[in-house]
């Protein structure tokens, strides 16, 4: 994993680290993920895209969710403990206080004709931002043609084979690192 910054880049500041991922949070509440690498890696640039594929996979690697150990690990990596505790209660804090609210409408208005169809059309667009997300987060890969096989065996194994997640990675994560390994010799 690549761990230096873009040359340029100042390391974000405690504040930064919150607010980028309060807007993260207020942002892409539902489906995080895409709005957090638009932060990171387009409009703030605090990582490139291959940083960015590379820290994520990590942090897939880890228990938990994945942008909860997205957060916590890019902001330990800029600034400590203290940026860790920013960047995680940066993203949490306006979800939270989102949900609660939600929460107490849907218990008051689920009766009502078109609020459940409103919800089911949410869902279709978190879908659809979680596909465009998974698409540019492997763009960095389509130029290694290992990474591509890589990554197609771990689709084919989860989706198709129906291998559970920690299975496929238990045996595709060794391997990727022994292939990648190789290659730098």
């Amino acid at each position: 994993m690549q761990a230096a910054l873009r040359p340029s880049a100042d390391p974000p500041t405690i504040g930064a680290l919150f607010a980028g991922f309060f807007s993260i949070g207020i942002c892409g509440f539902g489906g995080v993920l895409p709005w957090a690498r638009r932060m990171i890696v387009e409009q703030r640039a605090w990582l490139t895209a291959a940083e960015f594929t590379d820290l994520l996979a990590l942090c897939q690697f880890l228990p938990g969710p994945n942008i909860i150990n997205l957060s916590v690990a890019l902001g330990s990596r800029f600034r400590g403990p203290r940026g860790a505790l920013a960047a995680f209660f940066g993203l949490l804090s306006a979800p939270m206080a989102i949900i609660l609210l939600l929460g107490v409408i849907y218990e008051r208005y689920s009766g009502l004709p078109g609020v459940r169809p409103m919800f089911a059309g949410l869902a279709a667009a978190a879908s659809g931002l979680v596909l465009s997300t998974a698409l540019k987060i492997a763009a960095p890969l389509r130029h290694n043609l290992r990474d591509v096989l890589l990554a197609l065996a771990s689709w084919a194994a989860i989706v198709l084979l129906h291998v559970p997640l920690v299975l496929a990675m238990l045996v595709l994560a060794p391997l990727g690192i022994l292939l990648a390994a190789r290659s730098h010799r």
